[in-house]
């Protein structure tokens, strides 16, 4: 597949989601339904992929690249997860100068309310799920009341939270 149309292809569907995998229906629908360039097994595959090692969700639109396109797509993918971050540079240093309008100000703060709110309504399906007994509601208490209330790197509660869970599940 052409290096230009997958960047394209990647592009348009990390910019028009929220994130992470907000893009896969798009991906899906582009790479496995129109063109039939990868299967629902390899779309699979590439979230697995992307899923698996640390870093931002969205990248397994590289992997994506590369079931499309061998090194040449994993390219376009990685360029069109990085793109959206280069241009809110310049997008921010524009808002930067007319910010003192209270026109945009007011604009600013409604994206913000507004992104809390869709994390917030993202967020709350998980915790019901994920919170499948007492042990895991007093992980989830304990934690959140250890990150607001001292003042321990947030590495070390998580990584207290995981024992005192592997622990748990083991004796």
């Amino acid at each position: 597949m052409n290096f230009f149309l997958v960047y394209g292809l990647l592009l348009k569907a990390v910019c028009t989601s929220f994130s992470g995998l907000a893009s896969l229906p798009m991906i899906r629908e582009d790479f496995v339904v129109r063109r039939h360039v990868l299967t629902d097994a390899q779309l699979n595959t590439a979230v697995f992929a992307g899923r698996a090692g640390p870093g931002p969700n969205g990248i397994y639109v590289v992997s994506v690249g590369y079931f499309a396109g061998g090194l040449p797509g994993a390219a376009a993918g990685l360029l069109a997860v990085m793109t959206p971050a280069f241009l809110i540079l310049p997008m921010m240093r524009w808002l930067r100068a007319r910010a003192a309008t209270p026109r945009v100000r007011s604009a600013i703060r409604a994206v913000i309310v507004a992104t809390a709110g869709l994390l917030l309504a993202a967020s709350l399906p998980l915790a019901r799920e994920a919170v499948q007994g007492s042990l895991t509601l007093a992980i989830v208490i304990a934690t959140f009341l250890m990150l607001v209330l001292t003042k321990i790197d947030s590495a070390w509660v998580m990584l207290a939270a995981a024992a005192v869970g592997v622990a748990a599940n083991v004796f």
